[in-house]
């Protein structure tokens, strides 16, 4: 992506080349997502800490965001009033060494013992995706709407509000990616601690009052933003990570338990990318059209909460695992 030739260059073909590489990259995210969670969860030694242990791989959402977020910074300052021009390029640039680091921890881990003994019992599935599909299709799309309540207000803090605190509250862009960055450190703080919450408490009932608190925060963020002071700004903007949180460091453990462990790769992957398309990437498009209808802010959050609500629904639907052997789950599906 760094390399991308300009409109001037090439024209519109700069803009389809960006798309097909964002594609490329979420499929690579899609399969991946699914294969650390499950190795991190299936070489867990005990039930109790299932929640805690599956909620590690989740810690690189927000100290991705929160190593872009600071790499945008420094090259903001850096390139001044060239960033648009060249200044954005660095970080994609960069992220070369992040793919070398992450690849040779990928090829260095072992396959996970459940599945180990699927292989030994030749009960590997040669069309996973099709079959996790027609077989648990419910849980699919649970686990897709189970994402609504953090996917969507997620996208709208980290990215429209880029959109809103420039245009309508009228702050500096560097004054924003300082906010996201140090809501992007709290949150990398707080997902294992939810993910533990969810061992203790029970992941359904964890889920269900992280989409509360997420639902109602909405109010909260914009009532802040639009007192248009700094301090109350920064502090919406800071902790506006921490309820997403709350749903994101149970989430990876909720949704892969819901599978059969021969289709849990496939299961998972297809719930939670699910979720990036009917919830994560519309909700920035939603949310300016719903500003450009309403002029106000708390229309938004009106749709974050429907967004928790639907979370709510969703999961309160889904079996709850929490604690129990999950190696045998849907055997005989």
């Amino acid at each position: 992506m760094g390399l991308v030739p300009t409109y001037e260059r090439i024209g519109v073909w700069g803009a389809v080349l960006l798309i097909v590489l964002r594609f490329i990259q979420g499929v690579g995210v899609g399969g991946e997502w699914s294969g650390a969670v499950l190795l991190s969860m299936e070489w867990a030694k005990t039930n109790a800490h299932r929640g805690f242990i599956a909620s590690c791989p989740q810690l690189g959402s927000p100290f991705g965001l929160a190593l872009a977020n600071l790499a945008v910074l420094a090259f903001s300052q850096l390139s001044g009033d060239q960033f648009l021009t060249w200044g954005w390029r660095i970080p994609f640039l960069l992220s070369i060494v992040m793919v070398a680091i992450g690849l040779y921890i990928r090829l260095g881990i072992m396959e996970t013992p459940v599945f180990t003994r699927i292989i030994k019992e030749e009960r590997v599935e040669r069309a996973p995706s099709l079959e996790v599909i027609k077989r648990q299709p419910k849980q699919v799309i649970l686990a897709a709407f189970a994402r609504m309540g953090e996917q969507a207000p997620g996208y709208i803090y980290i990215a429209y509000i880029f959109t809103y605190g420039t245009a309508v509250l009228g702050a500096s862009r560097d004054f924003l990616l300082v906010g996201v960055l140090t809501t992007a450190i709290l949150g990398l703080l707080w997902v294992p601690i939810a993910g533990y919450l969810s061992d203790r408490i029970g992941r359904k009932r964890m889920y269900i009052t992280a989409a509360i608190i997420s639902g109602t925060f909405g109010f909260i963020y914009f009532a802040l933003l639009d007192t248009r002071m700094p301090v109350w700004m920064f502090i919406a903007i800071a902790l506006s990570f921490l309820p997403i949180m709350n749903l994101y460091g149970p989430q990876a453990a909720l949704i892969a338990e819901s599978f059969a462990p021969r289709l849990r790769y496939s299961g998972a992957g297809l719930g939670y990318q699910l979720a990036s398309i009917i919830a994560g990437g519309p909700a920035p498009f939603i949310a300016a059209a719903l500003f450009a209808e309403f002029h106000s802010g708390y229309a938004i959050a009106v749709y974050i909460l429907v967004c928790g609500l639907i979370s709510i629904g969703a999961v309160s639907l889904l079996t709850d695992y929490t604690g129990k052997d999950v190696s045998q789950v849907y055997e005989g599906v």
